[in-house]
């Protein structure tokens, strides 16, 4: 939960530069690619990474509506970074001018529940890394590369000249 919002803001932006790497390492043509028919394809789950911005964004009075909830998939990677990074920046922009650290305190009906305003904001983050999470096991099964997020990845390792863990 946020009690501050420079601190959702600076971590916000730390992982909206994680989301940005996963995205740009997803080659074009492989995001429309299904792994198993239970399992989203790359396009998909960034397109939802986008989506949820503005659905949550709607649903705690953020957005006066949800403005990406019947629009279609952006054809390519580059057209789906770059409404997440508008979406991402209209999200700081509102959180900015419609909330105050004093407000976070404060509950929303979210999704039948009861939720203050820095446990959604949390909630903002937690979800997007677990959908980047989905994502990196996919690019795996698709042979793509791996950037790491949270310390160095396969690849990054052997760059490095050191075996990566098991």
């Amino acid at each position: 939960m946020y009690y501050r919002i420079a601190d959702f803001i600076a971590d916000w932006e730390r992982e909206n530069q994680s989301t940005v790497k996963i995205f740009s390492c997803i080659k074009e043509g492989s995001q429309k690619r299904k792994v198993h028919e239970n399992v989203r394809s790359l396009e998909r789950l960034a397109w939802h990474i986008v989506q949820t911005i503005a659905e949550m964004g709607s649903r705690a009075g953020l957005f006066d509506e949800d403005f990406l909830e019947e629009e279609s998939v952006p054809e390519t990677m580059q057209g789906i970074t770059d409404a997440y990074q508008r979406w991402s920046r209209e999200l700081i922009t509102v959180i900015e001018s419609r909330w105050s650290d004093a407000s976070l305190d404060e509950e929303l009906n979210m999704y039948g529940e009861y939720w203050k305003k820095g446990k959604l904001l949390s909630v903002l983050i937690t979800h997007e890394a677990h959908h980047r999470s989905q994502m990196t096991v996919v690019m795996r099964l698709l042979g793509l590369p791996v950037p790491g997020i949270y310390g160095p990845s396969k690849e990054e390792w052997a760059g490095m000249g050191m075996p990566a863990m098991e």
